[in-house]
């Protein structure tokens, strides 16, 4: 059975003395149920596991029914702490306060219960964190798998990875690419956007966020407009909504904007942005191109490899702070901008026939950087590079 790496750090944490919760937020299907299970097969104390999925949003009373479970179990057991597991956290109302108010007892009344919380809905999430729990938790951030994962669980090729994307679930499935398209679409995308979404915050227009997605999904790797994108779109919204849709969606795991590249922080967060997917399955999945015919296109292939190589960048901001841009001026572009503290890395990715990279000449003129990256030919292997710890770029 493949363990994650998380699986350590967070048996690390609840051998340590009852100071924090945790809370496991990612996307739905990253593992997040799994590794708590893989943590329960190793504890030999008590364990109250439950979920929230089929709870009323509104009966916050039952978070404080499922802890006096726990507060029994521990008095009953008669050992020195048990652990309080609550999946989904976020489908319940006024889940922060209720959980602060129980923690709070417990840590005045000195009961020993840990508390581990997981949620997909990283938005609500923080939000709750952010208002009511603050200095009470520790996050542990799971995210899409990477390609080191996928291979080691599963052995996907990397090819097989660029085009199917880091979703376990789906691995199994990649020989049939009519079942891993129907799972991806309704079991993945549209639970995410059916539910997730509609929790998070109020969607007046829940087809033009479908229809945002969709498009955004096809435009990945390409610098479009918010305006651009409305001429598109069968509904009618502004550029407000859309903003506000996309920043529903990124904090779901599904697609982001990612800003341009510049010294003043109100320029970037008023640029176009370049749309990105989370993970290379919302690429391929709207596409009529099949695994072997895209192999066969070396300029459509290449536009899949890019792909993939923003979804490894946007994996390493979630997890590591490192922040990720495109740089574009003129007709003059570089691919990716990536920013750690105060050292800018440039990186172009060239995979398919093209070798132009005279953006990488006008960046290098025009803006203060420590390096600009070539990664695929006449670079860094870009099978190399997606199973790289971007960390290590800013230390080279």
């Amino acid at each position: 059975m493949f363990v994650k790496s998380e699986l350590s750090i967070l048996q690390k944490r609840m051998a340590a003395p009852r100071q924090f919760m945790q809370v496991i937020m990612g996307p739905r299907q990253v593992g997040k149920t799994t590794l708590v299970r893989q943590l329960v097969s190793t504890l030999t104390v008590p364990v109250v596991f439950v979920a929230a999925d089929a709870v009323p949003s509104a009966n916050s009373v039952w978070i404080s029914q499922q802890w006096q479970t726990a507060r029994f179990q521990l008095l009953n057991s008669g050992v020195a702490e048990c652990v309080l597991i609550i999946d989904e956290i976020q489908k319940i109302d006024n889940w922060a306060e209720v959980i602060k108010k129980e923690w709070d007892a417990d840590s005045l009344n000195g009961r020993n219960i840990k508390v581990i919380l997981l949620g997909s809905a990283r938005l609500l999430l923080q939000r709750g964190l952010s208002e009511s729990l603050a200095g009470r938790f520790e996050v542990i951030q799971l995210t899409h798998w990477s390609f080191a994962e996928m291979q080691a669980a599963f052995d996907v090729s990397v090819e097989q990875f660029i085009y199917f994307g880091g979703y376990p679930g789906a691995a199994s499935l990649i020989q049939d690419e009519e079942r891993w398209r129907e799972y991806v679409l309704h079991s993945l995308i549209e639970t995410t956007l059916s539910k997730d979404i509609l929790m998070m915050s109020r969607v007046d227009k829940p087809s033009l966020l479908r229809q945002l997605f969709e498009l955004g999904c096809g435009y990945s790797g390409q610098i479009l407009s918010m305006t651009k994108l409305l001429g598109q779109l069968q509904d009618v919204g502004n550029t407000t909504t859309l903003s506000h849709y996309l920043e529903l969606l990124d904090s779901a795991g599904l697609l982001v904007g990612l800003e341009k590249y510049a010294p003043d922080v109100a320029r970037q967060r008023m640029s176009i942005p370049k749309w990105q997917v989370q993970n290379s399955a919302f690429a391929s999945v709207y596409q009529s191109n099949r695994f072997e015919e895209v192999l066969r296109q070396p300029d459509v292939w290449g536009r899949y490899v890019e792909t993939a190589i923003g979804v490894h960048l946007i994996r390493a901001q979630r997890l590591q702070r490192t922040e990720v841009f495109y740089w574009r001026e003129g007709n003059d572009e570089v691919d990716f901008v990536l920013k750690k503290f105060n050292k800018v890395i440039g990186l172009e990715v060239k995979s398919g026939r093209s070798q132009s990279a005279k953006g990488v000449q006008a960046f290098e003129k025009k803006v203060r950087h420590d390096k600009v990256l070539l990664v695929g030919n006449s670079g860094i292997p870009w099978q190399d590079f997606l199973q790289t710890d971007v960390n290590l770029l800013f230390e080279m």
